[in-house]
């Protein structure tokens, strides 16, 4: 079995090789997010996750179009996942309301400054729905995704996750979880190698914290098709930093490629 790579302008994400490896942007202005780009671009991730609920000035939409112009122009041709993480799913506090949110998620589609899109399976039904439009009028992946903060729901739980994102018209069902034990872990690999094997997106998952480390290295031989590693600063916890990922994936790689 073969972990499906994400596709973002019609070509796998990093030529095919899975586990591909993301690095959040956190910045809060403008010039600390553009700062920001530049040194982790440096550090040459495949694909860079823009957690917008971190910028201050989130609730200015032209603000937020002129700040991703400038991580366009610093990605250098690196792939841009766009993201609100919520507060109930882990994300930051922020002061606007979800009509604003979608309304933001529809501008920035548009402007084309992004390649993916990540929005919450739990939002409601009518959210979700014109989030996909505008990632299928402008030929956008969509990413589903579910984060718990607090546990790791029961096997079925998560494997209803995956298939939740998938009923819903995601291009990539993504599950992320606390583990309060390694057996917690060890459900999370289980129910995402069968979320790999019996759906036909691609599935991203991991479990967090220092527990969960091992998922974001071990994660792609399992089904997960990115993991998430630092390359400034952590977006969650237990990301480790780019250079520290790289360097195990290179070495499972060698040592499975027999």
């Amino acid at each position: 079995m073969q972990t499906r790579p994400i596709i973002t302008r019609g070509q796998p994400l990093a030529g095919g090789r899975v586990p591909a490896v993301c690095a959040p942007l956190v910045g809060r202005t403008p010039e600390a997010l553009a700062a920001e780009a530049v040194a982790v671009v440096a550090k040459q991730p495949d694909l860079l996750e823009w957690r917008v609920d971190f910028f201050q000035d989130l609730g200015d939409t032209q603000a937020v179009l002129a700040a991703g112009a400038q991580v366009r122009r610093a990605a250098g041709g690196i792939p841009i996942l766009f993201t609100r993480r919520s507060e109930r799913e882990g994300g930051q506090r922020i002061g606007v309301g979800e009509p604003q949110v979608i309304a933001l998620y529809e501008a920035v589609a548009r402007a084309g400054l992004v390649d993916l899109l990540d929005f919450e399976m739990g939002s409601p039904q009518g959210d979700i729905d014109r989030v996909r439009a505008a990632c299928v009028a402008h030929r956008l992946p969509l990413v589903l995704s579910f984060h718990d903060f607090q546990r790791t729901p029961a096997t079925g739980d998560l494997q209803e996750r995956f298939a939740r994102a998938h009923r819903l018209g995601a291009d990539v069902a993504k599950v992320a979880v606390m583990p309060q034990s390694i057996e917690d872990v060890h459900r999370l690999l289980g129910a995402t190698l069968e979320a790999s094997r019996t759906l036909p997106i691609p599935v991203i998952s991991m479990a967090m914290g220092g527990l969960g480390a091992v998922s974001r290295v071990c994660g792609g031989v399992f089904g997960s098709a990115l993991t998430f590693a630092v390359g400034a600063a952590p977006s969650a916890p237990g990301q480790m930093p780019i250079e520290d990922v790289r360097a195990a994936l290179a070495v499972l790689a060698r040592a499975t490629s027999g």
